[in-house]
């Protein structure tokens, strides 16, 4: 008797991946730049990390209401969708039938076979079926508000912890270069989990975000800089 192997897929983390790895390198990059800036303009240790505390709060409120927001939208569009295949389907159950066996036919199956296949999965779910070859939404696809917001927070709310700690742990007389030089290791740890999760050829993926990294803490410490010694 044979047994069904239960194959995972990458793209089934690709709704929690891009979120977690999206605020990770957010509260990583803003909170490194913010505290590069801050310290470029040559204050105390506690106003480093008064700021780079703000940021971190700040940053990870704005990440989960930017987030759901932005994954809410998707969802209402998923569901608007849904309600008017839900309401063709009822309407005009022949057409959607027609346009089902079409698409299996643009696939490749003779018009007979394509026939019975949309036949026989209409049957078994209508709904699922045009959802998934009409719209393009599946239950791994589907947009999850909720669960993004969370991710996204969470994850800032930890990539920011990094350069934070490292203020704290650093002498104060060496606190910029040690800043930059661990969060870009953070940044090169991050792109190497985020590739190896989602299945991406390492090294391009570890070197695009290092780069946008180090440019946005290079920019954000000069800006300090030239603040710095003009006020």
């Amino acid at each position: 008797m044979s047994t069904v192997h239960g194959e995972r897929h990458r793209t089934e983390r690709i709704g929690w991946l891009r979120a977690a790895v999206l605020g990770a390198n957010d509260g990583i990059v803003s909170t490194a730049s913010l505290v590069l800036g801050v310290a470029a303009a040559n204050p105390d240790r506690n106003a480093i990390l008064i700021a780079g505390v703000a940021g971190l709060v700040a940053g990870a409120m704005s990440m989960a209401a930017g987030e759901y927001v932005s994954v809410s939208s998707q969802a209402d569009t998923e569901q608007a969708d849904l309600n008017r295949e839900r309401s063709e389907l009822a309407t005009q159950p022949a057409f959607e039938l027609d346009e089902l066996t079409a698409i299996y036919q643009k696939r490749g199956l003779d018009p007979q076979l394509a026939r019975q296949v949309a036949e026989q999965l209409t049957a078994h779910d209508a709904l699922a079926v045009h959802a998934r070859e009409e719209l393009g939404i599946t239950e791994n696809l589907s947009a999850r508000p909720v669960q993004a917001a969370l991710a996204s927070a969470g994850t800032f709310a930890m990539g920011a912890a990094m350069p934070l700690l490292t203020v704290l742990l650093s002498p104060e007389s060496i606190v910029t270069a040690t800043v930059a030089v661990t969060s870009l290791l953070f940044l090169a740890l991050l792109g190497v989990f985020a590739a190896w999760a989602g299945g991406a050829p390492i090294i391009k993926a570890t070197l695009r975000v290092t780069f946008w990294g180090a440019l946005a803490m290079g920019i954000t410490a000069a800006v300090g800089a030239i603040f710095g010694t003009v006020v």
